[in-house]
Formats: structure tokens, sequence, C-alpha cells
């Protein structure tokens, strides 16, 4: 199925010059984005969205004016269109000195709350879904009409009897996120990926969600009664200083890592392991990551492939664990061993890329592209409109899984009883059943929610990939590990599919339990790990001093004795006259 709007374009922060412009593409240097990280000024990566509407990435997005929604009718009050607001550097310093003058106390006294929201550029629905686009379960049809946000702002004061004013801005990477935060922007309830919700719980910036937010005996915890037993899990069993995740995140979307493929031009079998990145046979046909986690991980696991996929290993009792030891091993020996292999990796791909991989892939450009599933879902669906066949794999030796998750900030809640129960209910409302479905087809990611009693998401997937009753080759599908408790052994989660899509989207957006078996956390790094691992990435992303071949310096010294004599030489002539 089509999805209308792609996400994790996770774009670099600033494209940094290391040394002159001649070296670069000359193979002695080659440097991305991220290899010198520069704060960003106040509003890079954010678009603020004023009057209740979606977010925007830097250019005017649809909003429609037409109210309400099939689940929720929208107020009276609520008219015309909203405005998208770029602000300028000084407009946003002015907004953001208003923002921390106008108190929670200012607002309260209108009876209005102010709610400051922050997410991923097009990571939510914006609404104004064509008629055709309506998705027909049996419990009830589906449409986005108005944004997500508007709808939220409705359905709090139906609910609750108080306004509330959703100033909503977006991120691009979640390093844009953190420098926002260290120059001094306030939100009270951002969206980070899992790694980051890790460091800001190490450093004590979030507010604990409430008692009330986990009590499922209440009609609207729509989070709490519907997210996946599984995941529900691992926020309960993650920890980090003791803490569980759940304490302080709410999820949102999830994932795993694997490689896109054209099956005309590679097998199954062959990216079934982290070493075709590197596999000479496929010289410049395959993409990698430009962020140095996700290519850190996949070097890990191409240099340990043969350690991850013995049998010992895999048989071990306490393979989880080592998996994620393993997986997130950065002794001195590993980032040495990641180097020299991310270096022969940077001479066999076509590109180091952050979004441009799908395209390149659906255009023919490649035949191999590393890939987050929620990207490569969007991916498949888009060469499938061309007519174009590609498939997805996720090597056996280990995948990321990752998480986008809610959590509020200290600075921007600061003890403030309405704004926290506005954002936990902003949480809420993005888990009903409906509104998952509507992100999860606007945006193309898999929600953390399994719906609990209310059916509709599960119906979902049946829409998106069941077999019709004349398929031939089919396939049976479990998903009792995403929507059933665990040891229920409920047979309703079974969907029988059409063969291919062991291969295709339902592998990306639901993984199989093999490969969730298979799959690994990977934690945040401290201080000396990331100061380590980011000068390996310089190494291998630009120039490494000690390999600069001895030409290359003596270029250097003829052009900078050309440099001195074109200073000197006025100065001798001089002298001499």
């Amino acid at each position: 199925m089509f999805k209308k709007v792609p996400k994790r374009a996770k774009i670099p922060l600033f494209l940094t010059a290391v040394l002159s412009a001649a070296f670069v593409g000359t193979g002695v240097l080659s440097c991305p984005a991220d290899c010198a990280v520069v704060l960003p000024a106040r509003t890079a990566g954010a678009a603020v969205v004023s009057a209740g509407s979606a977010g925007a990435s830097g250019v005017q997005e649809r909003i429609p004016a037409a109210a309400g929604n099939t689940a929720e009718p929208a107020s009276d009050e609520k008219t015309g269109e909203a405005v998208i607001e770029d602000k300028t550097e000084d407009q946003a310093e002015e907004a953001g000195d208003e923002s921390r003058a106008g108190s929670a106390a200012a607002g309260q006294s209108e009876g209005t709350i102010r709610l400051r929201v922050s997410n991923w550029e097009e990571y939510i629905d914006l609404g104004d879904w064509d008629e055709e686009e309506t998705i027909e379960l049996p419990s009830g049809d589906i449409i986005g009409e108005n944004s997500m946000v508007r709808d939220f702002e409705d359905w709090y004061f139906e609910t609750y009897g108080r306004r509330v004013k959703v100033e909503y801005s977006t991120f691009g990477t979640n390093e844009d996120l953190y420098n926002m935060l260290t120059l001094g922007d306030e939100y009270d309830l951002v969206c980070p990926s899992e790694y980051m919700i890790m460091k800001l719980m190490a450093e004590d910036r979030l507010v604990p969600l409430s008692e009330e937010f986990f009590d499922t005996s209440l009609e609207y915890n729509y989070y709490s009664r519907g997210v996946s037993p599984f995941i529900r899990r691992m926020f309960e069993e993650k920890e980090i200083d003791g803490e569980p995740w759940k304490k302080y995140a709410a999820g949102y979307m999830w994932g795993v890592t694997g490689i896109v493929y054209n099956p005309e031009d590679v097998t199954y079998e062959q990216c079934s392991t982290w070493k075709i990145l590197g596999d000479p046979a496929f010289r410049h046909r395959v993409t990698i990551k430009d962020n140095v986690r996700d290519s850190y991980f996949a070097a890990v696991g191409a240099v340990k492939s043969d350690l991850l996929t013995s049998e010992e290993f895999i048989n071990s009792p306490d393979y989880a664990l080592r998996l994620e030891e393993e997986m997130n091993d950065t002794s001195p020996e590993m980032i040495a061993r990641v180097q020299e292999y991310l270096k022969d990796v940077k001479d066999n791909v076509y590109s180091f890329e952050t979004d441009s991989g799908k395209a390149d892939m659906i255009t023919g450009k490649v035949a191999l592209n590393y890939q987050w599933s929620g990207d490569a879902v969007y991916t498949l669906d888009q060469a499938d409109e061309d007519d174009f066949t590609l498939e997805f794999a996720v090597p056996m030796e280990s995948t990321n899984i990752y998480f986008d998750g809610w959590v509020m900030l200290q600075c921007g809640i600061n003890g403030d009883p309405d704004r926290q129960h506005a954002a936990e209910a902003f949480i809420n409302f993005l888990s009903r059943p409906d509104n998952v479905i509507r992100n999860m087809y606007y945006i193309g990611y898999t929600s953390v929610l399994s719906g609990g009693e209310d059916p509709r998401i599960l119906e979902y997937a049946q829409y998106n990939y069941e077999a019709e009753d004349d398929e031939e080759e089919t396939a049976e599908y479990d998903l009792g590990y995403f929507f059933a408790e665990e040891g229920s052994g409920d047979e309703d989660y079974v969907l029988t599919v059409p063969s291919e899509q062991l291969h295709r989207q339902l592998s990306g957006a639901y993984p199989s339990e093999d490969v969730i078996r298979r799959s690994s956390i990977m934690t945040y790094f401290n201080e000396e790990q990331n100061a380590a691992i980011n000068q390996m990435w310089i190494n291998v992303r630009c120039l490494d001093i000690r390999e600069f071949p001895a030409a290359g310096w003596l270029v250097l010294a003829a052009a900078a004795g050309a440099v001195i004599w074109l200073f000197v030489r006025p100065w001798i002539k001089n002298k001499a006259g």
C-alpha cells in the first residue's frame, strides 16, 4: 500500500569544509556533514507551527480548513486555515524569550494551556486525505481530514473542558534536538530516538510519567491500555542508572535495520549478512548510512560475523545478553577493526547517504541500500507504484531495533501539573487506535501500539497484508509476539499472507519473531566512547593524516612554498631596489 510521506530523512547538521575543496572526491578526502559537530542556530531544523496546525520542515505543508474527523467532531470555534510560521532567527529568538517569560501561570489565567511539542519532520498525520484514501476496516472507516494536532486540541477541550494551544515544531536529527536544548530552547514534550532518550535520562533532564498515566482502568489512557506487550516488556526491562525506560518514555514508532535490495541483481541469501556492504562483487552498487551509529553497528556485525552466526553463540542460554554486549563493543581493539572495515566499505559503496538511498534504489542506480525498516517499506511501496519489485532482508548476525518515543522535559514542564496533564493527554490521543492507524498510513512507520482490546490495529495489518482468497502461494506469518500477551498462544494473530511478503513490506513493518530474537538495542555512548568513535568516523570519512600519501605531502609543500614565494618576492625586490 502506498504511504503518503516518507520518514527518517535524517538530514546532516552542516557541510563542514576540513581541507581545500581540491582534495574532495580524490580518495584523499571525502568528508561527511558530521565529521565536525557544529551547534546549529536556534532555528536549525525547527519550523514553528501555530494555530494548532501540523508540523513543517521549512516548507509550507497543506493544512485543511475543514473541521472534524471520523472519530471526534471539531469545536465550532475552530475555523479557517492554520498558519505555519517559519520564523527567522531573530523572530525565533524573540519567541524563545517570550516562551521563557510567559510562564504557565500567564497562560492559565486565560484558561488556555500552552503545550510546546517538538517531533521529527513529517512524523505525524497532517490530514487532508483524499476520499479514495479512506481505510475501510470491519470496525469502521478511517480518514484523516484535519491535522492530528488540530484534532487533539478539539478533543482535549471536549474531553477535559480546557483549551490547549499546541505549538508544534520539528527537528531533523536527534543531535539537532539536543543542540537546540543546549542553546536554551524549551519544549514540554519531545520525541527523540531510544539512544537520545537514554542520554536525557542519564542527564536527569526528564519528568517521570505520572502514576495516573499507567492506570489502565481510565478510559482515555489509550497508551497504557494499548501498547504492544512486546514493547511494554522492553520498556520495563531496559534501564538507565537503575531506572526503567517506562518511567520516563512512552513509545511512538519502532523498527529494525536491514537491506533493501533488487532481487534481479542480488539474492536474499547474499543480503543476509552485513559483509555484503564491503563485497567487491557489488562495488559502487551499494549505499551505507552517513551517520556513525548506524554504520558502526553494521560494521560490528560484519567484523564479528563468524562469532555471531556460530551455533555455539546462537544457542547459548544468555544469547540476548551476549548479543547486546557484542554489538555494543566499543573497546579500542574493536573501534580499530571497525575503522579498517569501514575504510574498505568506503571504497566499495556508491555513496554514504541519509535519504537519497530510497530514490537511488527506485531509479536503479544501486542494487543494495542499508535502510531503516520504515523507509524500507516506503521504498518498496514507491517501487511498486512504478511496477518495479524490491525486497527487504535482515542480516543474520543481528539487527538494530530502534524506537522513537515521547518524553517530557523538566525545562518545559517545570512542575506545572496542567502542562504535564496536556502532554500526557497528547501521547494518549496519538495512541488511540484510529489515530495510530492515521499516523502509520501517513508516515509509513509502525506504531508501538497493538490496540489492546480494540481490534482496529490488527485489522489494519490484515487490511494491508493478508492474502486474497485466490492467492496461490501463501505462508503463515505469526504476529503473536507483538499483539498477544506472552505465552497466550493465541492463533488469532497468525496471518495468511502472500509468500512474497516474507521478504517484502510485511517483514519491514512487523519483523518476524526470529528477526526480533536476533535484534539488539544500540546503547548511547558515554563521553569517552563518543570521542573515540567520532575520531574513528573522522578517520574513515575525512582525512586520516597517518595515511596521507607522500605525493600529497609533496603537493602541499610545493603549494606552501609557492604561497610563501608570492609574499616574499615583492619584499626581496624592494630590498634589492
